[in-house]
């Protein structure tokens, strides 16, 4: 007589699965994929609505003859970007752009550091001073141009009339040559932004060191050269490449003049700049693939100079922490 054995155990039914339930156990990594693409979508759909899109559309126009308003447009290839090697009108206002660059980033970065350093002691009032000083770079620059532009009217300006209190004749402030001082003070009135930059930093500093130099006997001058500005370098950097970026697209030369949307011919040849030309392009001429074009080669510009400065400071600037790439 056999007998079946007691100690063998059958194995549990497999369950089946629906697919329903399937559904619901979704995978986490899918749910957060999904989760990532929808807060994202919006900045994406911004990038690409507003600027992948006005880029495209923009080098389209300038391999064109658009004027803007005829439907008709012909293809003319890279015709418009020799053109403006052969414009000596484009080339003088690029290079008196350069030259203002030249000479304002400088003054606003030195401007902005010395107020920095000066606010960064322990005075009284120093909050308030801090907001006032910054106060200038918060006002739009429309309203900043139009407010200069009225200080240093002839007839009627501020400027003109401390000069005849003084017994001083009145100055032609807003024509050649004056005008690109008053265009200098205008950019220089608005370093607040540049010393609330240099503020962060100098407070990011640690008072150790510097307290150690003057230990070690260093006068404050040795401390500032030698310690301070090697380490502020990476913002000083940061604003050399702002700041000229600022600068070559500058539009504050047509605010100061009587320059309008119907054209910018009333701009002194001296503020003749760059992007005046090009507002002259487009609204005066109806040039749009030329003023395109020009648009184009400036994003050249840029991108090349910062690219040079980059690699000329990549010796002179101390990072506290090593960039992944020099490593």
């Amino acid at each position: 007589m056999t007998s079946t054995p007691t100690d063998v155990r059958r194995s549990p039914a497999p369950t089946l699965v629906t697919s329903r339930e399937r559904r619901k156990k979704k995978p986490p990594s899918l749910k957060r994929a999904r989760t990532f693409y929808l807060f994202v979508a919006p900045w994406v759909l911004g990038f690409v609505g507003l600027t992948v899109f006005p880029l495209g559309y923009a080098f389209w126009l300038s391999l064109t003859d658009s004027d803007g308003l005829s439907p008709r447009t012909h293809f003319v290839g890279f015709d418009n970007y020799l053109e403006v090697f052969r414009d000596p009108l484009t080339l003088s206002s690029l290079g008196r752009t350069g030259l203002f660059a030249l000479i304002t980033v400088p003054l606003s970065i030195l401007a902005g550091l010395l107020l920095a350093v000066m606010l960064n002691q322990p005075i009284r009032g120093r909050g308030l001073l801090r907001g006032l000083i910054y106060l200038p770079a918060v006002v739009p620059p429309v309203g900043a141009a139009l407010t200069f532009r009225l200080i240093f009217d002839r007839d009627a300006g501020a400027a003109n009339g401390i000069l005849s209190g003084l017994g001083s004749n009145p100055i032609t402030w807003l024509v050649d040559p004056n005008v690109r001082y008053v265009l200098y003070a205008l950019v220089l009135w608005g370093c607040g932004g540049s010393m609330i930059i240099s503020l962060a930093g100098l407070q990011d500093i640690p008072k150790e060191l510097q307290e150690a130099a003057l230990v070690d006997g260093a006068s404050y001058w040795q401390s500032f050269t030698r310690i301070t500005v090697p380490l502020l370098s990476p913002v000083i950097l940061f604003q050399v490449i702002t700041g000229i970026i600022g600068s070559l697209q500058s539009f504050a030369p047509l605010l100061l003049s009587s320059g309008t949307l119907s054209g910018a011919g009333t701009v002194p040849q001296g503020n003749y700049l760059y992007m005046i030309h090009v507002f002259a392009q487009y609204f005066s001429a109806a040039r749009f693939g030329y003023a395109s074009a020009m648009l184009w080669l400036l994003f050249g510009v840029i991108l090349l100079v910062t690219l040079v400065i980059l690699k000329v400071s990549a010796r002179t600037v101390f990072y506290t922490v090593e960039p992944e790439g020099r490593r």
